[in-house]
Protein backbone atom coordinates (compact mmCIF):
# COMPACT_ATOMS: atom_id res chain seq x y z
CA UNK A 1 0.00 0.00 0.00
CA UNK A 2 2.51 2.21 1.03
CA UNK A 3 4.41 1.68 -2.56
CA UNK A 4 1.57 2.45 -4.07
CA UNK A 5 0.72 6.07 -2.33
CA UNK A 6 4.56 6.92 -2.85
CA UNK A 7 3.89 5.73 -6.25
CA UNK A 8 0.76 8.29 -7.17
CA UNK A 9 2.16 11.01 -4.80
CA UNK A 10 5.73 11.33 -6.76
CA UNK A 11 3.27 11.12 -10.20
CA UNK A 12 1.07 13.64 -8.96
CA UNK A 13 4.04 16.38 -7.96
CA UNK A 14 6.31 17.18 -10.34
CA UNK A 15 9.10 17.86 -8.25
CA UNK A 16 9.42 14.10 -7.79
CA UNK A 17 9.17 13.81 -11.73
CA UNK A 18 12.42 11.99 -13.81
CA UNK A 19 15.62 14.44 -14.68
CA UNK A 20 14.52 13.61 -18.04
CA UNK A 21 11.39 15.21 -17.98
CA UNK A 22 13.11 18.69 -17.65
CA UNK A 23 15.52 18.00 -20.75
CA UNK A 24 13.81 16.47 -23.11
CA UNK A 25 11.81 19.80 -24.17
CA UNK A 26 14.95 21.73 -24.39
CA UNK A 27 16.19 19.29 -27.31
CA UNK A 28 15.34 21.63 -29.82
CA UNK A 29 17.24 24.84 -28.12
CA UNK A 30 20.79 23.04 -28.12
CA UNK A 31 20.25 22.06 -31.51
CA UNK A 32 19.85 25.22 -32.24
CA UNK A 33 22.72 26.63 -30.42
CA UNK A 34 25.37 23.85 -31.40
CA UNK A 35 24.49 24.62 -35.16
CA UNK A 36 25.08 28.44 -34.55
CA UNK A 37 28.35 27.71 -32.62
CA UNK A 38 29.42 25.30 -35.33
CA UNK A 39 30.19 22.37 -33.04
CA UNK A 40 27.70 19.77 -31.67
CA UNK A 41 30.26 20.19 -28.17
CA UNK A 42 30.99 23.48 -27.98
CA UNK A 43 29.24 24.05 -24.36
CA UNK A 44 32.90 22.19 -22.74
CA UNK A 45 34.55 25.09 -23.28
CA UNK A 46 32.84 26.41 -20.26
CA UNK A 47 35.16 25.54 -17.39
CA UNK A 48 38.22 24.38 -19.11
CA UNK A 49 39.40 23.93 -15.04
CA UNK A 50 37.25 20.80 -14.52
CA UNK A 51 36.76 17.73 -16.74
CA UNK A 52 34.18 18.51 -19.77
CA UNK A 53 33.81 21.75 -17.82
CA UNK A 54 31.81 19.54 -15.25
CA UNK A 55 29.27 16.57 -16.99
CA UNK A 56 29.44 14.26 -14.45
CA UNK A 57 32.63 12.31 -14.86
CA UNK A 58 34.87 14.76 -13.63
CA UNK A 59 36.31 13.39 -10.20
CA UNK A 60 34.64 15.11 -7.01
CA UNK A 61 38.01 15.05 -5.78
CA UNK A 62 40.17 17.05 -8.30
CA UNK A 63 37.30 19.49 -8.18
CA UNK A 64 37.76 20.02 -3.85
CA UNK A 65 41.02 21.12 -4.81
CA UNK A 66 40.03 23.73 -6.41
CA UNK A 67 38.26 24.89 -3.57
CA UNK A 68 40.50 27.67 -1.50
CA UNK A 69 41.83 26.32 1.63
CA UNK A 70 39.96 28.48 3.95
CA UNK A 71 36.65 26.82 2.84
CA UNK A 72 37.72 23.32 1.45
CA UNK A 73 36.86 20.34 4.50
CA UNK A 74 39.51 17.74 4.88
CA UNK A 75 38.96 15.35 2.28
CA UNK A 76 41.02 12.63 1.05
CA UNK A 77 40.86 9.83 -2.01
CA UNK A 78 40.89 5.71 -1.67
CA UNK A 79 41.20 3.99 -4.61
CA UNK A 80 39.37 0.70 -4.74
CA UNK A 81 41.06 -1.84 -3.28
CA UNK A 82 42.87 0.09 -1.19
CA UNK A 83 43.65 -2.32 2.58
CA UNK A 84 41.23 -1.57 5.09
CA UNK A 85 43.83 -0.74 7.82
CA UNK A 86 45.97 1.46 4.92
CA UNK A 87 42.52 3.58 4.94
CA UNK A 88 42.25 4.06 8.72
CA UNK A 89 45.69 5.06 9.11
CA UNK A 90 45.44 7.69 6.01
CA UNK A 91 42.41 8.73 7.80
CA UNK A 92 44.06 8.92 10.99
CA UNK A 93 47.04 11.00 9.09
CA UNK A 94 44.85 13.50 7.69
CA UNK A 95 43.00 14.37 10.92
CA UNK A 96 39.83 13.18 9.58
CA UNK A 97 37.45 12.25 12.77
CA UNK A 98 34.64 10.07 13.07
CA UNK A 99 31.75 10.68 12.07
CA UNK A 100 32.84 11.20 8.61
CA UNK A 101 31.42 11.35 4.97
CA UNK A 102 31.87 8.82 2.50
CA UNK A 103 31.34 9.16 -0.78
CA UNK A 104 31.90 7.70 -4.72
CA UNK A 105 34.50 10.00 -6.28
CA UNK A 106 32.20 10.33 -9.43
CA UNK A 107 28.62 10.27 -8.61
CA UNK A 108 25.56 11.87 -8.54
CA UNK A 109 22.19 12.70 -6.90
CA UNK A 110 23.53 11.52 -3.60
CA UNK A 111 23.80 7.86 -4.59
CA UNK A 112 26.22 6.13 -1.35
CA UNK A 113 26.73 9.09 0.35
CA UNK A 114 27.05 8.57 2.99
CA UNK A 115 27.62 9.11 7.22
CA UNK A 116 30.02 7.33 8.78
CA UNK A 117 29.60 6.79 12.54
CA UNK A 118 32.09 3.83 13.54
CA UNK A 119 35.14 1.88 11.71
CA UNK A 120 33.00 -1.04 11.46
CA UNK A 121 30.14 0.99 9.59
CA UNK A 122 33.66 2.17 7.49
CA UNK A 123 34.55 -1.50 7.14
CA UNK A 124 31.09 -2.28 5.46
CA UNK A 125 31.11 0.62 2.95
CA UNK A 126 34.16 -0.19 1.48
CA UNK A 127 33.28 -4.18 1.42
CA UNK A 128 29.86 -3.18 -0.01
CA UNK A 129 31.52 -0.38 -2.77
CA UNK A 130 34.34 -0.96 -5.00
CA UNK A 131 34.77 2.23 -6.32
CA UNK A 132 36.73 4.98 -5.93
CA UNK A 133 35.47 6.81 -2.46
CA UNK A 134 36.19 10.37 -0.83
CA UNK A 135 36.69 10.53 3.15
CA UNK A 136 35.92 13.89 4.22
CA UNK A 137 35.07 15.57 7.33
CA UNK A 138 31.51 15.70 8.52
CA UNK A 139 30.97 19.78 8.74
CA UNK A 140 28.51 20.40 11.74
CA UNK A 141 27.37 23.42 10.41
CA UNK A 142 23.95 23.82 11.13
CA UNK A 143 22.53 24.62 7.51
CA UNK A 144 23.15 23.74 3.81
CA UNK A 145 22.22 25.27 1.01
CA UNK A 146 23.53 25.37 -2.95
CA UNK A 147 24.97 28.14 -4.25
CA UNK A 148 24.52 29.02 -8.39
CA UNK A 149 27.12 31.18 -10.05
CA UNK A 150 28.47 32.31 -12.62
CA UNK A 151 30.89 35.25 -14.54
CA UNK A 152 31.56 36.00 -17.86
CA UNK A 153 34.90 35.63 -19.48
CA UNK A 154 36.67 38.92 -18.86
CA UNK A 155 34.44 40.40 -15.81
CA UNK A 156 35.26 41.15 -13.00
CA UNK A 157 32.24 40.61 -11.24
CA UNK A 158 29.86 37.57 -11.41
CA UNK A 159 26.15 36.94 -10.23
CA UNK A 160 24.43 34.55 -8.28
CA UNK A 161 21.45 33.42 -9.98
CA UNK A 162 19.94 31.01 -7.60
CA UNK A 163 20.00 30.23 -3.67
CA UNK A 164 18.29 26.61 -3.09
CA UNK A 165 17.63 26.12 0.98
CA UNK A 166 17.88 22.49 1.98
CA UNK A 167 15.31 21.76 4.97
CA UNK A 168 16.34 18.16 5.80
CA UNK A 169 13.58 15.43 7.22
CA UNK A 170 12.36 15.43 10.22
CA UNK A 171 9.70 14.07 12.55
CA UNK A 172 8.87 14.60 15.88
CA UNK A 173 8.06 12.10 18.35
CA UNK A 174 4.92 11.62 20.28
CA UNK A 175 5.88 9.44 23.17
CA UNK A 176 3.65 6.78 21.55
CA UNK A 177 4.55 6.30 17.74
CA UNK A 178 7.56 4.11 16.61
CA UNK A 179 9.90 5.41 14.45
CA UNK A 180 8.42 3.63 11.45
CA UNK A 181 5.33 5.04 12.46
CA UNK A 182 5.81 8.67 12.41
CA UNK A 183 8.22 8.49 9.04
CA UNK A 184 4.48 6.29 8.14
CA UNK A 185 2.14 9.03 8.82
CA UNK A 186 4.66 12.18 7.77
CA UNK A 187 3.63 13.68 3.99
CA UNK A 188 6.47 13.78 3.03
CA UNK A 189 8.97 11.33 4.93
CA UNK A 190 6.93 8.36 3.99
CA UNK A 191 7.92 8.59 0.10
CA UNK A 192 11.69 8.10 1.04
CA UNK A 193 10.86 5.15 3.44
CA UNK A 194 13.46 1.98 2.27
CA UNK A 195 15.85 4.56 2.20
CA UNK A 196 14.86 5.81 5.68
CA UNK A 197 14.77 1.97 6.88
CA UNK A 198 18.19 1.31 5.45
CA UNK A 199 19.73 4.48 7.33
CA UNK A 200 17.94 3.62 11.03
CA UNK A 201 16.79 0.02 10.56
CA UNK A 202 18.11 -0.51 14.27
CA UNK A 203 15.97 2.37 15.57
CA UNK A 204 12.89 1.44 13.67
CA UNK A 205 10.73 0.29 16.55
CA UNK A 206 12.67 2.81 19.02
CA UNK A 207 9.44 5.11 20.20
CA UNK A 208 10.74 8.54 19.95
CA UNK A 209 9.98 10.80 23.48
CA UNK A 210 7.37 13.25 22.88
CA UNK A 211 8.65 16.81 21.33
CA UNK A 212 11.88 14.73 20.23
CA UNK A 213 12.74 15.65 16.97
CA UNK A 214 14.37 13.25 15.42
CA UNK A 215 16.34 14.03 12.17
CA UNK A 216 15.89 11.32 9.19
CA UNK A 217 18.85 12.78 7.05
CA UNK A 218 22.41 14.55 6.65
CA UNK A 219 23.06 14.46 3.02
CA UNK A 220 21.79 16.97 1.49
CA UNK A 221 20.26 15.24 -1.44
CA UNK A 222 16.54 15.65 -2.96
CA UNK A 223 16.45 12.27 -3.88
CA UNK A 224 16.79 11.20 -0.32
CA UNK A 225 14.04 13.63 0.73
CA UNK A 226 15.91 17.16 1.54
CA UNK A 227 13.38 19.81 0.52
CA UNK A 228 14.18 22.39 -1.84
CA UNK A 229 13.64 25.92 -0.82
CA UNK A 230 13.65 28.55 -2.95
CA UNK A 231 15.92 31.61 -1.09
CA UNK A 232 16.63 33.72 -4.17
CA UNK A 233 15.36 36.63 -1.62
CA UNK A 234 18.56 36.58 0.17
CA UNK A 235 20.69 37.29 -3.41
CA UNK A 236 22.60 40.38 -2.70
CA UNK A 237 25.21 42.44 -3.59
CA UNK A 238 27.83 42.13 -0.87
CA UNK A 239 27.33 38.23 -1.28
CA UNK A 240 27.81 38.31 -4.62
CA UNK A 241 31.02 40.20 -3.92
CA UNK A 242 32.16 37.68 -1.42
CA UNK A 243 32.16 34.65 -4.45
CA UNK A 244 33.64 37.31 -6.67
CA UNK A 245 36.57 37.42 -4.32
CA UNK A 246 36.45 33.04 -3.71
CA UNK A 247 36.02 33.08 -8.04
CA UNK A 248 39.39 34.73 -8.47
CA UNK A 249 41.33 32.34 -6.44
CA UNK A 250 39.23 29.74 -8.81
CA UNK A 251 41.01 30.03 -12.45
CA UNK A 252 38.69 28.19 -15.31
CA UNK A 253 35.68 28.22 -13.48
CA UNK A 254 33.08 30.18 -14.85
CA UNK A 255 29.84 28.42 -14.23
CA UNK A 256 28.57 25.90 -11.65
CA UNK A 257 27.01 25.38 -8.10
CA UNK A 258 28.73 24.96 -4.75
CA UNK A 259 26.82 22.99 -2.37
CA UNK A 260 27.73 24.97 0.94
CA UNK A 261 27.25 24.12 4.96
CA UNK A 262 27.19 27.27 7.14
CA UNK A 263 26.20 28.52 10.46
CA UNK A 264 24.11 31.79 9.50
CA UNK A 265 23.53 33.70 6.16
CA UNK A 266 25.26 36.20 7.71
CA UNK A 267 28.16 34.97 8.10
CA UNK A 268 27.78 33.49 4.94
CA UNK A 269 27.59 36.56 3.34
CA UNK A 270 30.26 38.00 5.13
CA UNK A 271 32.63 35.16 3.95
CA UNK A 272 32.96 33.40 7.07
CA UNK A 273 31.98 30.27 8.96
CA UNK A 274 31.33 28.10 5.68
CA UNK A 275 32.68 25.28 4.27
CA UNK A 276 32.02 24.06 0.18
CA UNK A 277 31.49 20.92 0.34
CA UNK A 278 31.60 20.36 -3.60
CA UNK A 279 31.89 22.40 -6.71
CA UNK A 280 30.15 21.70 -9.30
CA UNK A 281 30.22 22.34 -13.32
CA UNK A 282 27.81 22.74 -16.52
CA UNK A 283 25.46 19.83 -15.10
CA UNK A 284 24.40 22.59 -11.96
CA UNK A 285 20.87 23.29 -12.20
CA UNK A 286 19.48 26.10 -10.51
CA UNK A 287 18.00 23.79 -7.87
CA UNK A 288 15.46 26.49 -6.54
CA UNK A 289 13.07 25.36 -9.05
CA UNK A 290 12.01 22.63 -7.53
CA UNK A 291 10.21 24.43 -4.66
CA UNK A 292 7.06 23.81 -5.94
CA UNK A 293 5.32 27.08 -3.69
CA UNK A 294 7.02 29.20 -6.04
CA UNK A 295 7.18 27.25 -9.20
CA UNK A 296 5.46 25.61 -12.00
CA UNK A 297 6.73 22.34 -14.23
CA UNK A 298 7.05 25.05 -17.03
CA UNK A 299 8.85 27.97 -15.05
CA UNK A 300 11.45 25.44 -14.12
CA UNK A 301 11.91 24.23 -18.06
CA UNK A 302 12.03 27.89 -18.81
CA UNK A 303 14.09 28.62 -15.94
CA UNK A 304 16.83 25.61 -16.82
CA UNK A 305 16.48 27.05 -20.60
CA UNK A 306 17.51 30.49 -19.34
CA UNK A 307 20.68 29.24 -17.35
CA UNK A 308 21.41 27.11 -20.47
CA UNK A 309 21.72 30.90 -22.42
CA UNK A 310 23.81 32.10 -20.00
CA UNK A 311 26.37 28.99 -20.53
CA UNK A 312 25.69 29.29 -24.58
CA UNK A 313 27.66 32.62 -23.96
CA UNK A 314 30.72 32.09 -22.36
CA UNK A 315 31.23 28.44 -24.14
CA UNK A 316 31.57 31.26 -27.14
CA UNK A 317 33.32 33.97 -25.24
CA UNK A 318 35.93 31.25 -23.76
CA UNK A 319 36.09 29.79 -27.19
CA UNK A 320 36.07 33.02 -29.50
CA UNK A 321 37.86 35.76 -27.70
CA UNK A 322 40.04 33.53 -24.96
CA UNK A 323 40.83 31.19 -27.70
CA UNK A 324 39.87 27.77 -25.46
CA UNK A 325 39.65 25.07 -28.03
CA UNK A 326 36.49 23.03 -28.90
CA UNK A 327 37.59 19.32 -27.50
CA UNK A 328 37.43 16.33 -29.59
CA UNK A 329 33.72 15.01 -29.97
CA UNK A 330 34.02 11.16 -30.00
CA UNK A 331 36.30 10.88 -26.60
CA UNK A 332 33.32 12.80 -24.84
CA UNK A 333 30.99 10.56 -26.68
CA UNK A 334 32.77 7.82 -25.35
CA UNK A 335 33.04 8.89 -22.22
CA UNK A 336 29.06 9.63 -21.49
CA UNK A 337 28.63 6.11 -22.73
CA UNK A 338 31.28 5.19 -19.99
CA UNK A 339 29.03 7.34 -17.67
CA UNK A 340 25.99 5.39 -18.41
CA UNK A 341 27.57 2.27 -18.17
CA UNK A 342 28.53 3.46 -14.54
CA UNK A 343 25.68 4.90 -13.58
CA UNK A 344 23.70 1.66 -13.31
CA UNK A 345 26.21 -0.03 -11.22
CA UNK A 346 26.44 3.08 -9.17
CA UNK A 347 21.99 2.86 -8.89
CA UNK A 348 22.59 -0.64 -8.61
CA UNK A 349 24.80 -0.95 -5.41
CA UNK A 350 22.65 2.23 -3.77
CA UNK A 351 19.84 -0.09 -3.77
CA UNK A 352 21.65 -2.72 -2.04
CA UNK A 353 23.27 0.02 0.87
Amino acid sequence: MIKIKSFLTKLLQWEHWPTFMFYVPLIPYYIFSAIKAKHPVFFLTINPAIKHSGHGTESKYDTIQLIPQKYKPLSILINRGSNFNDILLKIKENKIKFPLIAKPDIGFRGYLVKKIDSKRELDMYFQKNNLDIIIQEFIDYKNECGLLYYRLPGEMQGKITSITLKKFLTVTGNGQSTLSELILIDKRAYLYYSILNNIHKEKMLNIPKEGELIKLTVIGNHSKGTQFINGNHLISKKLEQTFDVINDQIKGWNYGRLDIKYNSFEELTAGENFKILEINGIISEPTHIYDPTNASYFKAIQSIKQHWSIMNIIALKNHEIFHVPYPKTMPYIKDMFWLRKYSKKLKKLNRLN
